[in-house]
């Protein structure tokens, strides 16, 4: 069966394909010393925008899968506490959950079929997942241009 263009377009919106740059681009051979520094201007390190990222679109797929989910507190369970990861395993494991729950978002869109995109979730006050879709896709993109300007500004 066919998928719907607007799934096909969600899900290249969802994987950067487009006008902004990927995730891998924006995280590959980022200097270990670096992960845990400012630049004048900024309010967030690498390794904070990292998480946040992650949290983020970990909170957004949960809640669009799971009724019983509950999410962290806002803003204080969106962000580390830390300005630098505990170690070079901690960034690894960091990106890797992040491709991982985007490729579990990425599933869920594919498999909804387009009825169910606009379909309330249940468990919500009124999300779709193409809200949820969208969020995530949007969110992404804005902190990934935040990290891609520590990345110039700290001349990675």
């Amino acid at each position: 069966m066919k998928r719907s263009p607007l799934i096909d377009h969600i899900l290249k919106l969802m994987s950067f394909e487009g006008a902004h740059v990927g995730f891998d681009e924006t995280v590959r051979r980022w200097p270990v010393a670096l992960r845990g520094r400012r630049i004048p201007g900024t309010s967030h390190t690498a390794w904070q925008l990292l998480e946040h990222l992650r949290i983020a679109q970990w909170d957004i797929l949960e809640f669009s899968r799971n009724a019983k989910h509950v999410s962290p507190p806002w803003p204080e369970g969106y962000w580390p506490h830390s300005d630098a990861p505990s170690s070079d395993a901690a960034w690894k494991k960091s990106v890797a959950a992040f491709r991982r729950d985007l490729e579990a978002m990425k599933g869920l869109v594919s498999k909804a079929g387009e009825a169910r995109l606009y379909a309330p979730i249940p468990h919500g006050d009124g999300q779709t997942l193409l809200r949820e879709a969208l969020l995530v896709a949007d969110h992404n993109s804005y902190h990934l241009g935040q990290l891609m300007m520590l990345r110039k500004g700290l001349g990675v």
